[in-house]
């Protein structure tokens, strides 16, 4: 392993019982985990405690005493996978909450995204995605890994049937996640951000 492999956030985002986030997820992370550049820190958004600081912060009473924090997780990691459905053309509602608990902590760091859901794969979801990102100083890739009918594209053992082409897919999102890792992480220690 590297000597300072990055350290990759994949974030979660369906909070539903019997979600098939589960399965993308563990997909996605083990392809994630073949790489030596890169250290995979999964982020749940259905964690009991993370979900719990995520309902007290839309009540407006912050986040529970230990919690875990999410703008702290998100500080210190140099970029992110966002794993997602598309719920009604849209993300979901729990990752838009997710995602504005936290500000400066998503400057100048690469967002990727892995999605899934009907006929557009998620894809909807991710164009909506972009546009939260880049207002918060991220910087969303170009390329993405996307399952349409996703329920009907993995195994019972939870691997793709078309596993080269998502493997293809995969190894494309997670290169350019490296090179702008590496590169922003190398930018905000040279400087300090200017946004």
């Amino acid at each position: 392993m590297p000597q300072n492999p990055l350290k990759i956030g994949v974030l979660i985002a369906s909070i539903r019982p019997g979600r098939f986030a589960d399965t993308v997820a563990d997909w996605f992370v083990s392809e994630a985990g073949r790489r030596d550049d890169m250290e995979v820190h999964v982020i749940d958004l259905a964690e009991p405690g993370l979900a719990e600081e995520l309902r007290l912060s839309l009540e407006g009473s912050g986040a529970p005493d230990g919690g875990p924090r999410l703008a702290g997780r998100i500080a210190e990691l140099d970029g992110f996978v966002v794993i997602t459905p598309e719920y009604n053309h849209g993300y979901p509602a729990g990752l838009k909450l997710a995602i504005d608990q936290v500000y400066v902590e998503w400057r100048a760091k690469p967002v990727g995204f892995v999605s899934y859901g009907g006929m557009a794969g998620g894809q909807r979801a991710v164009e909506q995605l972009r546009q939260v990102f880049a207002e918060l100083h991220a910087v969303t890739l170009r390329d993405t890994v996307s399952f349409p009918m996703a329920w009907e594209r993995f195994d019972e053992n939870g691997r793709p049937h078309d596993e080269s082409g998502a493997g293809k897919a995969a190894t494309a999102l997670l290169d350019q996640l490296a090179w702008w890792g590496l590169t922003l992480r190398e930018g905000r220690a040279a400087r300090a951000y200017a946004g």
